[in-house]
């Protein structure tokens, strides 16, 4: 049996400074994820990632019952957590260099975009295969992982997946095979 799972990038907030870590979503951001529900009803099994965005995200779907699973938690920051990619340049420079270039890096003392793009396979190939609908609400960065996965590209792609917050990727397959489906919405 085929699994069909849709992956729904979290909001984010709005007129606010991005940060490692993200930070909480403020009204507009929740107002436009429950205007977004109709188009991302997802089905079946329903996932979130253990963030407080994943959450509120979540909840202003009205997806009841996510079942919150650590394993799609977003990229750990290390001491990078919490600060702007600003405060990061200014005083880690050749730090974020490296970390930019090269997906085995982590020099915030957190996981490397490589070992994210391992822990999200390692998920994707234990769903059962009878596990049919599946739906997910995960951080940018897991679906970018996700989408490596399924596409066998090489982890140095990660920066080159643009995920818009609210945007829902399915993919399809099982174990050790999975396809990109693209233009899925509502189906």
């Amino acid at each position: 049996m085929t699994v069909r799972l849709t992956l729904v990038c979290a909001a984010a907030p709005t007129g606010r400074e991005v940060r490692f870590g993200g930070a909480s979503l403020d009204e507009q951001a929740l107002l436009r994820a429950r205007t977004a529900g109709p188009a991302v009803s997802g089905g079946g099994v329903r996932y979130r990632g253990p963030s407080q965005r994943c959450r509120a995200t979540a909840a202003a779907l009205a997806w009841d019952g996510t079942v919150v699973e650590p394993a799609l938690r977003d990229l750990d920051m290390g001491r990078w957590d919490g600060r702007t990619l600003d405060e990061v340049a200014a005083g880690e420079p050749a730090a974020l260099a490296a970390w930019a270039v090269d997906p085995e890096a982590a020099p915030h003392g957190g996981e490397s975009v490589a070992e994210l793009c391992r822990r999200i396979a390692a998920w994707l190939d234990a769903l059962p295969e009878d596990a049919g609908r599946v739906a997910a609400v995960v951080e940018q960065a897991v679906v970018r992982a996700a989408v490596l996965g399924a596409l066998s590209a090489p982890y140095a792609s990660f920066w080159r997946v643009d995920v818009a917050p609210l945007a829902a990727v399915e993919l399809t397959g099982r174990a050790g095979r999975w396809n990109l489906r693209w233009g899925a919405a509502g189906s």
